[in-house]
């Protein structure tokens, strides 16, 4: 039998190394929902049920590292699930420094926050249903807890003050915008750009959270603070600001120190 369109005829090994399509604006969006979902459930759910379990008189060291391992762990887990469709950044933060350091387009900034934002207040409504159906008073004195939200003063783990605070996630949000702009970069970056960004996040994790409880991301602050209760809502500006303070100092920095041309 003859060819039916003899003028375009296609190899099957043609059809085997046909790249994907590219994703649409939605599936990065989604991707980047899902992912914000994956971290704030993943970190703020340990926080706040382990802390509410385990903990008598006060935090202790084991769930400050279950906390930080937490954060870490979701961020490998997202990068390598969602990382290929949308970038993987589920932080306001980050995206912002990509942005800052031009490698992200900022025509697409607003939908990845808003993507990140909703995705987090999901997960953390999430966790207040299951709440809802715990233990008599589990809820209650999670919310009366601040519900993992960051804070200063009264409202830091350790009783550090305003000014720690802002140092803390500007140097800390930086660094870490720092590490992801490293590790992903086209040219010189590496296969497991995941698994060293969720060990950074990790990191951060364990030095800060005494501190002001580590936000590191706007997103993630938001989601717990709306839970928190009033102080944590009167807070929270401090952990929308320097965060994307520290994460666009960073992105211009980069793409001066580093990818500058000779």
């Amino acid at each position: 039998m003859s060819d039916p369109n003899p003028e375009s005829p296609i190899e099957p090994t043609e059809l085997a190394h046909t790249p994907p399509p590219a994703p649409t604006t939605v599936a990065k969006l989604v991707a980047e929902g899902f992912g914000t979902l994956l971290l704030v459930l993943g970190g703020v759910g340990t926080a706040v049920f382990a802390s509410n379990l385990f903990l008598e008189g006060g935090p202790t060291g084991t769930v400050y590292a279950a906390v930080a391992l937490a954060f870490g762990l979701t961020v490998v887990v997202g990068a390598y699930a969602f990382g290929p469709i949308s970038g993987g950044h589920f932080n306001p933060a980050v995206t912002l420094g990509l942005a800052s350091a031009g490698r992200f387009p900022w025509r697409d900034v607003i939908g990845y926050i808003i993507a990140q934002v909703i995705g987090g207040i999901v997960a953390t409504t999430l966790l207040v249903l299951i709440g809802i159906f715990g233990p008599e008073g589990w809820l209650t004195t999670a919310q009366e807890g601040g519900f993992a939200s960051n804070g200063f003063g009264d409202n830091s783990p350790g009783g550090f003050g305003i000014v720690a605070a802002i140092i803390v996630e500007v140097v800390l949000t930086g660094l870490f915008v720092l590490v992801i702009l490293g590790v992903t970069h086209p040219t010189r970056g590496t296969p497991l750009a995941g698994l060293i960004i969720g060990l950074t996040l990790a990191l951060i994790h364990y030095i800060s959270i005494p501190v002001d409880n580590t936000s590191v991301n706007p997103a993630r602050s938001i989601a717990a603070a709306i839970y928190g209760g009033g102080d944590a809502l009167v807070q929270l500006w401090v952990f929308i600001v320097f965060p994307i303070v520290g994460a666009m100092l960073a992105g211009f920095a980069y793409r001066a120190l580093f990818d500058a041309e000779r």
